[in-house]
């Protein structure tokens, strides 16, 4: 399983470098070990993360494509969809089939045909437009519906830490 897994990685990165999506560059951590990598990716223009440079880890199972990586940024994050250890909460990263809680579709979970290509753009998306009724922290959600100027200032100074800015 694992042999299919590292052919299945290896095509992936190989695509990611020969065409890769604006904004996000990734692989692996190192080459003798395919299962676990890093990603940059660019805060999206037009948002309150546009400018900033947000590093991650994914960490795939031995049976992917079967089953999703894990993913989390080793940055600080502050928003409705990553938790406060920097683990991404995304529908495409939930395990195949149906949803225990009746939330999400299956169409929306993982599945195979899925890539890491997908799931950095997806993780895009998500900076750019939160899901704020699946609140992987809570406190961003809230403040995503109810005080988005302060929500903004976070993010602002987030992204500045990234960049290793002084505040402004």
């Amino acid at each position: 399983m694992a042999g299919s897994a590292l052919r299945r990685l290896m095509a992936e990165y190989k695509q990611l470098t020969l065409n890769p999506p604006e904004g996000i560059i990734a692989g692996p951590i190192n080459e003798e070990n395919f299962f676990e990598w890093e990603a940059l990716i660019t805060g999206p223009e037009g948002t309150c993360f546009e400018g900033g440079i947000f590093p991650a880890k994914l960490v795939f199972p031995p049976d992917y494509p079967l089953s999703p990586p894990k993913m989390q940024f080793i940055c600080e994050m502050f928003h409705p969809n990553i938790y406060s250890d920097g683990r991404v909460c995304i529908s495409i990263l939930h395990a195949p089939g149906d949803d225990p809680m009746g939330y999400e579709s299956s169409a929306e979970r993982w599945s195979p045909v899925q890539s890491v290509e997908k799931i950095l753009l997806s993780v895009v998306s998500m900076l750019a437009e939160p899901n704020d009724e699946s609140g992987a922290n809570v406190d961003a959600a809230k403040m995503w519906r109810e005080d988005r100027d302060q929500f903004n200032k976070i993010a602002e100074r987030l992204v500045r830490k990234t960049l290793d800015l002084p505040p402004p």
